[in-house]
């Protein structure tokens, strides 16, 4: 089977073109602002639409569908292209190296949120808001690329979720054609996101903060203003208003658009995955709190609820956001909240981690084997909602994990072997995989501090983690690539 090279090319110059618009909104700013980064987000626009005017001026009245091996490398460019075009800015106004300029793009656009930037606080205002405004991108892009293209090329969480279990998912689409699909999840997305951003303003946000942190909030994305994240704010409004909105961007966005539709709850409340997603943010909030208490790190039975709720759901979530160094928090506590983000959030969501769904099949899978010791001949079913599922389904579910295992493991050695600690290795790629963000150690507060070829291998894990691992995996292996 041949590829349609010309049907990619003119994909990728369609999204270099559009993705060179996006620097228009910081150039404004920078213009409002009198800033020096201007000229840099100028600069960047040109350069960027040039690249996809090249691109796509030879081909543009190619028509030809896309293929199914076409679709794989259609996806896997979107975020790598565009994840080296957003390094500009960086490169040009922030003064960033390219390897830190790259890390810093491509962890925004998979919403990742690790950063390599220091001093926050004293930057220009449009290169903070086109790093908020890359995560939010990013969000979408993950939003559309689950609930519609993924199930396309046969794979995602979305498309087993909605292959195999009850109820309304189990429809190929949210509605008959993938663009109104698409479209009813960008209004969902926009309306939450202006939600949000009017909720942080009134609970005491500056306008561009409001704005800026609502971008990061609903993507899940952890990126902020300020160096010391959420925490700068000290406000337990504040904190409250992005846990509800943190917990809304990690359930699937589909049921947020049956929701809507029906105006009834419930489908959250019949859907079980939802329901076991809120049962563990639920456990882990309550663990959380009671020992930071305990242990005597906050004095107050109120602030460590309201810290291990806010830190619980974040990290859980893999949003990222932090209200204190959770890195040197005592006993378990950081390795429990790291292990958290593993689960992440729900299928069809902006959250990162193996998928929520993934978990419980994963479970439910191991009680029929338990039950499989006691009664050897006894046939067992693993259901969700009632409904019995084929053996493939959880052999798929089976294969995502090893292959995540693997993957994390050798990851994770790799970076011990640049001269890392194992703490730091461990945690970088756990929380860059699973799309979080801090994690402990060295990379507690920062990136930064790390060496070239560690950052090159963390790029490849928020790649891997936010693509669902198979898509780019695919890529690599030379079956693909026969004819």
């Amino acid at each position: 089977m041949f590829m349609q090279y010309k049907a990619i090319q003119r994909i990728i110059g369609i999204l270099l073109a559009l993705f060179s618009l996006t620097m228009l909104p910081p150039a404004v700013l920078a213009w409002i602002y009198d800033e020096a980064s201007l000229h840099a987000f100028l600069y960047a626009f040109a350069l960027v639409m040039i690249t996809g005017l090249i691109f796509w001026l030879p081909v543009h009245s190619h028509r030809k569908e896309l293929r199914l091996r076409d679709g794989f490398i259609v996806v896997v460019m979107f975020w790598v292209v565009l994840g080296m075009s957003g390094s500009l800015p960086f490169i040009l106004s922030a003064k960033l190296s390219f390897v830190d300029a790259v890390f810093e793009s491509i962890s925004g656009l998979t919403t990742t949120g690790a950063t390599v930037i220091f001093g926050l606080d004293e930057m220009p205002l449009s290169v903070l808001y086109y790093r908020q405004q890359l995560q939010w991108l990013g969000g979408m892009g993950i939003i559309v690329l689950a609930v519609a293209i993924l199930p396309m090329l046969g794979i995602g969480g979305m498309q087993l979720y909605r292959a195999e279990t009850p109820g309304p998912m189990k429809d190929n689409k949210l509605t008959p054609r993938i663009t109104e699909t698409a479209k009813a999840l960008w209004y969902i997305y926009l309306g939450l996101t202006v939600a949000c951003a009017i909720s942080y303003w009134l609970a005491g946000m500056s306008p561009f903060d409001a704005i800026a942190h609502s971008f990061s909030t609903i993507a899940i994305g952890g990126f902020s203003t300020h160096d010391a994240s959420i925490g700068y704010f000290n406000s337990a409004l504040i904190e409250s208003v992005a846990i509800v909105f943190m917990l809304l961007a990690g359930v699937n966005f589909a049921l947020h658009f049956l929701a809507w539709r029906g105006l009834s709850l419930r489908p959250y409340l019949s859907d079980p995955e939802f329901r076991f997603y809120f049962m563990i943010l639920l456990v882990v909030s309550a663990i959380t709190s009671y020992f930071l208490y305990a242990s005597g790190t906050f004095d107050t039975p109120g602030g460590a609820l309201h810290h291990g709720i806010f830190q619980a759901v974040s990290i859980g979530t893999t949003a990222g956001f932090t209200t204190a160094e959770y890195h040197n928090w005592p006993l378990f506590l950081p390795v429990l909240l790291l292990l958290t983000s593993f689960i992440g959030g729900c299928a069809g969501s902006t959250g990162g981690g193996l998928k929520v769904i993934r978990v419980l099949l994963l479970l439910k899978q191991g009680g029929r084997e338990i039950k499989r010791l006691i009664h050897p001949n006894a046939q067992f079913a693993v259901k969700v909602g009632n409904k019995p599922l084929p053996s493939r389904v959880i052999d798929a579910v089976w294969g995502f994990f090893s292959l995540y295992v693997v993957c994390f493991c050798v990851m994770s050695v790799v970076l011990a072997a640049t001269g890392l600690d194992f703490v730091t290795s461990f945690s970088a790629v756990a929380a860059c995989m699973n799309n979080l963000g801090p994690g402990l150690g060295d990379v507690g507060l920062n990136y930064a501090s790390i060496n070239d070829t560690a950052k090159w291998v963390l790029c490849f894990a928020m790649l891997l983690g936010r693509l669902e691992i198979f898509t780019l995996l695919v890529l690599l292996t030379p079956a693909f690539w026969r004819k």
